[in-house]
């Protein structure tokens, strides 16, 4: 669960670190990057760390297909919603992931999504939606589309991932489709904004937190949440995400912040609660101590002497006792 917590507190925290030390003119080559440093630094990791370097059959037309989903486009669309929305918001809007991830996974997965976990994203819904409507900035239509389109893809990503990526290495399936997102894009960067801008010293610090950080070290830890959390849980853990958001934004972009944004990001946090795994086994122990299932309960004694065999060796009792 910790593990799973790394990665939405580390991709919050991009918006603002987007916003306020990289540059807003080049999104297309701020995602190559990002991304491609990022997978090859985890490429070149020895190989008895990452198991096998280079995909084999169907992983090299897969990693290029995960490679777009969660990173190549992903990246794209959300570098242009932090440079069109406030921080917390562009974070916010990316909260609406957890539901689609539970829709997804019970055709694909046949995870079938536990009441906790509709609880708990009814939850983190609600307070995700206080949190937006008490926010003092107008939203941009454009960015608003970039975030709900990145969303979209990177849900269907993660879970084709958890589908997919049972019996590859970690560090290997997060390589590949770091690098393959990152030289998909790279192409399409040159295309429209030409040759790669030249960045100051405070655009290169940006760059390693997003690429160490946020990237690298960000997707290991989620895809590995993934591999031993349900894809709901792991999808309600990506709530820290508007929370980081929030707090950064309001701590550092000196964005608006009131009350009661508070409460709702106090209702998200429970909501996150009450959908993982030591939730439900709380929930299910207290049920069993619970007044009305004890007394609901026949005794061991009752059932024993109400059965037919337990009539019949009392009556015989009986029988010889006269």
């Amino acid at each position: 669960m910790l593990i799973a917590a790394i990665a939405p507190i580390a991709w919050g925290s991009t918006y603002v670190v987007t916003a306020q030390l990289l540059p807003p003119e080049s999104p297309l080559w701020g995602s190559v990057l990002r991304a491609l440093p990022a997978g090859l630094l985890l490429l070149a990791l020895p190989a008895r760390e990452t198991g096998r370097r280079l995909p084999r059959g169907a992983w090299w037309w897969r990693s290029a297909v995960l490679g777009v989903l969660n990173v190549g486009a992903f990246f794209i669309l959300i570098y242009l919603a932090a440079q069109l929305l406030p921080s917390s918001l562009a974070a916010m809007l990316m909260a609406t992931s957890p539901a689609v991830m539970m829709l997804l996974a019970w055709p694909l997965l046949r995870e079938r999504p536990h009441v906790l976990s509709l609880v708990g994203a009814a939850l983190g819904f609600a307070g995700v939606a206080l949190m937006l409507a008490t926010g003092t900035a107008a939203a941009n239509p454009g960015g608003v589309v970039a975030s709900l389109a990145a969303m979209t893809m990177s849900s269907v990503g993660f879970v084709l991932t958890k589908r997919w990526g049972g019996g590859v290495p970690l560090l290997s399936l997060t390589a590949w489709q770091l690098t393959a997102g990152g030289l998909a894009i790279a192409p399409v960067a040159f295309l429209v904004e030409g040759l790669p801008p030249a960045l100051t010293g405070t655009e290169l610090l940006g760059f390693a937190y997003v690429t160490l950080v946020a990237t690298a070290i960000a997707y290991v830890a989620w895809f590995s949440a993934l591999r031993h959390l349900g894809a709901g849980a792991v999808g309600l853990m990506g709530l820290l995400n508007p929370v980081t958001g929030v707090a950064l934004g309001a701590a550092i972009a000196g964005e608006a912040f009131i009350p009661l944004q508070l409460l709702g990001m106090a209702l998200v946090l429970l909501g996150i609660t009450l959908g993982q795994p030591f939730a439900r086994r709380l929930v299910a122990h207290i049920s069993i101590g619970w007044p009305f299932a004890r007394h609901s309960r026949i005794p061991p004694s009752t059932v024993e002497a109400t059965s037919p065999e337990a009539a019949s060796s009392s009556a015989a009792a009986r029988a010889r006792a006269f």
